[in-house]
């Protein structure tokens, strides 16, 4: 019976094992489908898909996304005949990067030259390759090369201040990452089936460096590193960053068509600063502005100095070449004047020129900041208020501007006008003389009314006016009075005959009224070029200085024009 028993047990048991063996072939047969279903997926799945699914923040800093060609190879071979690049490399970037130091050569600094340069022992990473085919033509092969470096080179600078102080400094510490641009055209049909190729460093990723005086500190003087630092990224920036590109004829040929040449024209006007970081220990800074888009020395413009301000109003106007919409930016740098020692920076800003619309005035305020690439100051250092329009050339006929001869002039009054000066004589396109236009005209402003303006009052209300103030001309008015009101509706309209709108400057101040004196809310300062242009404005501005709170203008232009010769 136990005999049985123990082979129907055993009987049983071997059928659970086969009934459990064929079960889990099937399970593992399908899980094994399933995989390579899943593989299979993942196999055709593209960038842009994984994207989709995780957010960028989901990826390991190690993952990169990139649309280059691996250049391993070519790493390689330049490590193996990297001694001899070095040595050749090293020379001519002496004898090509020192003019252009000199060129973008501080005021504080009398001399910059290399007294030691070699690119040391380290080969830079070509990390990838591609082809543009968008900016390939039918006559031109575009490639990008991506390039790492973290370098060990021995680079000295020999400077001399302006009070005759000798220092050699090193330039240590160098990290690059930056993308290069070649343009292989014309395409040719003789060896090397190219005839000249232009290089440009499309993108400049990342630049470190550090200096250091050596045998001493240059911190013990102040403003020199600032300004050496400030002299090699503008040099880089200007020297060789795209839309600057450097031509090698390979064959002969004319190729002045692949040179940088003008798009257009950006209008700008520096308006005021709020703010400020004081630079000073007694008193307050004393700041000035510096503006270009690129930093060539003679492409750059600078302001007046405004003397113990931290909210100055300069009002000045500047006009740029425009070369590359796309990539290129206006930079606006705010310092403390010292006198004869080195200016401090306060901050920075930047204006992509691609934001803006072509014929349309772009009113900005823009937030300093310390480093304009790395950006990890968080510190408040105050805004800067500009006024951008951009025209292209070639579109005269579109787009308007107030700083062109002919603006606001009738069709009748071009055909009508002189080519000569009628007291001079002299033929106005052959005169040497600068012709600066001058617009006049009436402004007619309407205070309409003010909305949400901050409680002054005990009471918590405010009895508010507004003071209009044309700045150039001194010429002011004043609304009436509301009483116990923070939504005031004045309805008032002044005119004001201006002489020089260019120039001009439009400030409504609000004020609240009170029987024991009367305290200022906030201010709206503008410039006359938007009114100018459109002929007629209706908007509400915010007020500054305020905690809150809008003022409602209607703005109304009726111009004459006249022409000038300035020295």
């Amino acid at each position: 019976m136990g005999f049985f028993f123990g082979l129907v047990i055993g009987i049983a048991v071997a059928v659970g094992l086969v009934i459990a063996f064929a079960r889990y072939s099937n399970v593992r047969s399908k899980s094994r489908a399933e995989l390579a279903r899943t593989i299979a997926a993942f196999a055709r799945m593209t960038v842009q898909d994984s994207r989709k699914i995780l957010p960028g923040e989901s990826y390991p800093s190690w993952v990169v996304f990139s649309q280059r060609q691996k250049l391993n190879w070519f790493n390689l071979q330049l490590e193996k005949i990297w001694p001899y690049v070095n040595e050749a490399a090293s020379e001519l970037i002496r004898s090509s990067v020192e003019p252009i130091l000199e060129q973008y050569r501080p005021a504080v600094l009398a001399s910059l030259k290399f007294s030691k340069l070699t690119l040391g022992t380290v080969a830079p990473q070509f990390t990838g390759v591609s082809v543009l085919e968008s900016e390939s033509g039918s006559d031109g092969i575009t490639m990008e090369l991506e390039m790492q470096w973290d370098g060990n080179p021995k680079i000295v600078l020999d400077i001399k201040t302006l009070v005759g102080v000798a220092l050699p400094i090193e330039v240590k510490n160098i990290g690059f990452t930056g993308v290069f641009r070649l343009i292989f055209k014309p395409l040719v049909d003789v060896f090397p089936c190219f005839g000249a190729v232009s290089y440009s460093l499309r993108e400049k990723k990342e630049l470190d460096f550090t200096l250091k005086v050596i045998g001493g500190d240059i911190s013990a003087l102040p403003g020199i590193s600032d300004a050496i630092e400030e002299t090699i990224r503008d040099a880089i920036e200007d020297s060789i960053t795209w839309p600057v590109r450097k031509i090698v004829p390979i064959l002969a040929g004319d190729y002045s068509d692949l040179e940088l040449k003008p798009v257009g024209t950006l209008e700008v006007k520096l308006v005021q600063a709020k703010d400020l970081t004081n630079k000073d220990l007694i008193g307050k800074s004393d700041p000035y502005a510096m503006l270009f888009i690129r930093p060539l020395r003679e492409k750059t413009k600078k302001s007046k100095t405004i003397n113990n301000s931290l909210n100055p109003i300069w009002n000045e106007h500047y006009e740029f070449i425009v070369e590359d919409v796309s990539t290129q930016h206006l930079t606006v740098r705010i310092f403390d004047d010292e006198g004869i020692q080195a200016s401090q920076l306060i901050g920075a800003a930047q204006v992509p020129l691609k934001d803006l619309e072509p014929g349309k005035v772009k009113d900005v305020w823009l937030k300093l900041v310390k480093d304009l690439e790395v950006q990890r100051d968080t510190k408040d250092r105050g805004q800067v208020h500009l006024e951008l329009l951009y025209c292209p050339f070639g579109t005269e006929s579109s787009f308007k501007s107030p700083y062109n001869h002919d603006f606001a002039l009738t069709t009748l009054e071009k055909v009508l006008k002189p080519e000569s000066d009628d007291s001079e004589g002299v033929n106005l396109k052959k005169s040497p003389k600068k012709r600066e236009v001058i617009v006049r005209g009436v402004l007619s402003v309407t205070v309409v009314a003010a909305e949400g303006l901050p409680a002054v009052d005990f009471m918590g209300k405010a009895d508010p006016f507004v003071v209009i103030t044309m700045k150039k001309s001194d010429v002011k008015a004043k609304t009436r009075v509301v009483p116990d009101s923070l939504n005031p509706v004045w309805n008032q309209t002044f005119d004001f005959v201006v002489e020089d709108a260019l120039h001009e400057l439009l400030i409504l101040e609000v004020w609240d009224h009170d029987k024991f004196g009367k305290d200022k809310i906030g201010k709206v300062i503008m410039t006359l070029t938007r009114v100018m242009l459109e002929g007629e404005v209706q908007d509400c501005f915010t007020i500054d200085g305020a905690k809150s709170g809008k003022l409602c203008l209607h703005l109304s232009w009726t111009p004459q024009l006249k022409l000038r010769d300035a020295s």
